[in-house]
């Protein structure tokens, strides 16, 4: 079956062609709507950490200009709080000193979800927001 999938030519004639083939390598520039979307889930995915504004900065920051602003403003703003986490999170297992830890994990994910929320409610009227304490790493 394999075999025939490799022999199998497109309607172009082209021996050798799958009829299953990629998309092209420049995908499509966002829509104002899809642009502004974009930006705000960046901003709302800081409720998960600094992945999700992560992917959506490598995927869509060259198919529109707000999403790659707010995008790395997300992830700016989402990363050392979530390294924080991720490291209070490992410290918890200190035996003595382990519920301190867990307690500051706890409200770092408060603080930055409610920040997070904020900043994607500020980004879904299209307006474009600057996060008061960032530290902007990736420029």
């Amino acid at each position: 079956m394999a075999d025939n999938a490799r022999e199998h030519t497109d309607n172009q004639g082209g021996p050798g062609r799958s009829e299953y083939h990629g998309v092209p390598a420049n995908a499509l520039p966002l829509t104002a709507s899809e642009d502004r979307q974009w930006a705000t889930l960046a901003h709302f995915g800081g409720i998960l950490g600094c992945v999700p504004s992560l992917l959506i900065y490598l995927i869509f920051r060259d198919r529109g200009p707000f999403t790659a602003q707010e995008s790395k403003e997300a992830l700016n703003f989402s990363l050392p709080p979530t390294i924080a986490a991720v490291v209070a999170n490992i410290l918890v297992f200190i035996p003595v000193v382990g519920n301190m830890f867990a307690v500051i994990a706890t409200l770092i994910w408060i603080a930055l979800t409610c920040y997070s929320v904020a900043a994607g409610i500020h980004v879904n009227r299209g307006q474009p927001h600057r996060y008061q304490y960032n530290l902007r790493w990736i420029k």
